[in-house]
């Protein structure tokens, strides 16, 4: 069990990611107007990729099979639910796409029961229900029915629950540098290969758009998965799914912002129930439990 400081840090760096996070929802939609999905995130994970070497690079001698293997799968795992998630992007709003890619926090307890034999409590399975609830508050606004982007967003939140229940496993005793550069080069690898199969690479792309990769590159991927990794070596995969989904939060704020999205009193619940279900995994109510004497 990690100590009070690192679990602090650990819950931090989360935190701090999903700020990040939520800032990619509309950036990433405006950009997807002149550079195709794949070409994007090519160049976004080879970004990363080569920002967290130069982060790393007094580590890249203990770069070892064991680094490769983990970084496999969680390159791969990354690919998947990134391509899923853009694409879904192009059939839905940035709010929308946000809330929905975070029903992974229903799904980590169980994947990770699957994994490690260790059962979801009550508290994770109630903080589950209530964040699915304050989410489907937001994401069926309108009707019952789910599109195209939203279908592909709920199928990239079965593979970032893969993801997150792969890191909890493999950064144990390993740094988080050389495994995030691993996966992102793994990830981009994918992305060059498969981007000619699916549309040419475009031609005149404004210099907003080339800003806008770079902030995805640095900011969105390198810096937050490693502040991801960080996070997750103290703190556990179902706490840490949990803190995860405010990045839903704050996309959908950006995204009524800047995109100038309607928010209703559904989207207001939402929020609000996704708030109590962090606070039910975090605490697990203690603070409703008088101390003993």
């Amino acid at each position: 069990m990690a100590n009070t400081p690192n679990r602090r840090l650990g819950r931090a760096s989360l935190l701090g990611a999903t700020l990040i996070w939520g800032s990619s929802f509309i950036i990433l939609k405006s950009t997807l107007d002149s550079v195709p999905t794949l070409w994007v995130l090519a160049l976004r994970f080879t970004g990363a990729a080569l920002l967290m070497a130069l982060m790393g690079a007094k580590e890249l001698r203990q770069l070892d099979r064991g680094y490769i293997k983990k970084g496999l799968g969680l390159g791969a795992a990354l690919f998947v639910a990134y391509t899923l998630q853009t694409f879904g992007l192009e059939h839905t709003t940035p709010g929308k796409n946000a809330f929905l890619t975070a029903t992974y926090c229903v799904i980590v307890p169980f994947m990770w029961w699957l994994f490690s034999r260790k059962r979801p409590d009550a508290y994770n399975i109630s903080a589950a229900l209530v964040c699915i609830l304050g989410m489907a508050l937001v994401s069926l606004e309108g009707g019952l029915n789910l599109g195209l982007g939203d279908g592909l967003t709920i199928c990239c939140g079965i593979f970032y629950a893969l993801h997150i229940v792969l890191t909890s496993r493999a950064v144990e005793g390993r740094s988080p540098v050389l495994l995030s550069m691993v996966q992102f080069a793994v990830a981009g690898l994918c992305c060059w290969i498969t981007a000619p199969l699916v549309s040419a690479f475009p031609q005149d792309v404004p210099a907003s758009a080339w800003w806008s990769i770079a902030y995805l590159c640095f900011m969105c991927t390198g810096i937050c998965f490693l502040l991801q990794t960080i996070g997750q070596k103290h703190t556990s995969p179902q706490t840490a799914s949990i803190i995860l989904t405010m990045e839903s939060v704050f996309g959908t704020l950006l995204s009524v912002i800047f995109y100038h999205e309607r928010l209703s009193f559904k989207t207001v619940s939402g929020f609000a129930l996704i708030f109590i279900a962090v606070l039910i995994s975090e605490t697990k109510l203690s603070f409703l439990r008088r101390p003993e004497k």
